[in-house]
């Protein structure tokens, strides 16, 4: 089984000091989901829809993420949600000149 590695490279962008594996991994995640999908967010929504259309969390309110430290709850998630967006309006347009050179 072969994984394509996402365009997008949140996980490398600079990290507040005190960064952890599971900001790491959090980054990672965010990544390699779907562009399509990431552009339906709304923060407007509340904590059961967020949960509900990323469909990763569990009974218990926290992402599953694995090899994580620590429990990823619902406002950390959406903050980092939130980065990765204005990360991608950031750099949306560098990676369609990319991938129309190639």
């Amino acid at each position: 089984m072969t994984f394509e590695q996402p365009v997008w490279n949140f996980e490398q962008e600079p990290y507040p000091e005190g960064a952890d594996e599971t900001d790491i991994n959090l980054r990672a995640y965010f990544d390699r989901m779907p562009d399509e999908k990431m552009r339906t967010y709304s923060p407007e929504w509340t904590d059961e829809q967020v949960m509900e259309w990323d469909g990763n969390f569990k009974s218990d309110g926290t992402l599953m993420l694995i090899c994580s430290e620590r429990d990823v709850e619902i406002d950390e998630y959406r903050r980092v949600l939130e980065e990765c967006i204005a990360y991608r309006n950031r750099v949306r347009p560098l990676i369609a000149m990319e991938l129309q050179r190639s």
